[in-house]
């Protein structure tokens, strides 16, 4: 079945299709109808160091892929992964995976893996489950492959943590073909301008920190996350309207998740003072070469790069500072059963 086949009429259908189960219900769904195989392979334990592996480039991983399941399996994959995003975080990582096919065009599928396998492969996405998924357990999943890596912690029925999460686009702008001129991550590069844009010169001197742009993020795949230098121009010394753009530029990266956990992220944000939030730049000030910007704060990190393949190459992370891998949560959550 082909990508697009298998994933873009779901996205479309979202919430005509909408789903009624708590998490942890389609998480043992979707183990119900594996194999012993497939089981085996997509189980580990919620202590287990592979549920801290996070990356987002073409690798070998661990965990079952779209390419193993069949009809049944695939649409209890999917109803896991949309009832853990919002309809438009969903499309997003529908169109990343479906670049796969673009990008195995336009580098004549000459890109292998180690194993001989094509490296453009809009099926190769992987499919993790940590711990016992049940009402009254504390449980992970992860979703993860080139250029989508989505990791969840649960409890209760409610998402508890839902980062790391990585999205990036290549190409960031679709060069040639049916799909010439699609930008999956679009808005994230179109807002991110609009805020640079509306600042004053003596704002442009506090927020941009380089005329060259890093290659690459600078928090990476490392296991942990604390802020960046420097920081950058305070949310506290913006206008009320540039304000109101950095507001949609960040909740642009929060509405990716569902609704209820998106709601908590933003509270714990606001509890830790908006003011405190800073916008940085790095890079040209123009479109179409190379650019940075991060959002940081005492809870959170965001990061945004375009530089490789001449700055039509995006890439984004959303990082919780205190709870990533939801390792704040099931710290408290072990110490009280302690």
């Amino acid at each position: 079945m082909r990508h697009k086949e298998l994933l873009l009429p779901f996205c479309i259908l979202f919430f005509a299709i909408g789903h009624t189960q708590e998490l942890h219900i389609l998480a043992q769904d979707f183990l119900n109808s594996l194999d012993v195989g497939l089981l085996e392979k997509a189980q580990f334990q919620l202590n287990d160091d592979e549920r801290f592996t996070f990356n987002y480039v073409p690798i070998a991983r661990k965990g079952p892929t779209f390419n193993d399941f069949n009809t049944k399996q695939k649409e209890a994959a999917n109803n896991l992964l949309k009832a853990s995003l919002s309809q438009e975080g969903f499309c997003k990582a529908s169109e990343i995976m479906a670049l796969e096919n673009i990008l195995a065009v336009l580098e004549n599928n000459k890109k292998k893996m180690p194993d001989g396998t094509s490296m453009r492969d809009a099926l190769n996405y992987h499919f993790s489950i940590f711990g016992k998924p049940a009402a009254g357990e504390f449980w992970g999943w992860r979703f993860e492959g080139h250029h989508v890596s989505l990791n969840f912690v649960a409890s209760k029925g409610a998402i508890l943590s839902a980062t790391p999460s990585f999205m990036g686009s290549n190409p960031g702008t679709v060069p040639s073909g049916k799909s010439k001129g699609k930008q999956v991550l679009k808005k994230e590069t179109e807002i991110g301008f609009e805020l640079l844009n509306s600042l004053s010169e003596k704002q442009l001197a506090q927020a941009v920190f380089a005329k060259d742009a890093p290659y690459e993020i600078f928090t990476r795949n490392h296991r942990t996350a604390s802020n960046l230098e420097p920081k950058g121009i305070l949310f506290s010394e913006l206008s009320a309207e540039q304000k109101a753009i950095f507001k949609k530029l960040l909740n642009l990266y929060l509405n990716n998740y569902e609704a209820e956990f998106s709601k908590s992220l933003e509270t714990k944000i606001k509890e830790a003072d908006f003011n405190k939030l800073s916008f940085a730049w790095a890079g040209s000030l123009k479109p179409g070469q190379g650019h940075y910007y991060h959002i940081q704060g005492p809870t959170i990190l965001i990061e945004y790069d375009n530089t490789q393949n001449n700055a039509n190459h995006v890439h984004t992370v959303v990082r919780d500072l205190t709870n990533d891998f939801g390792q704040d949560i099931l710290k408290e959550h072990y110490n009280h059963s302690h």
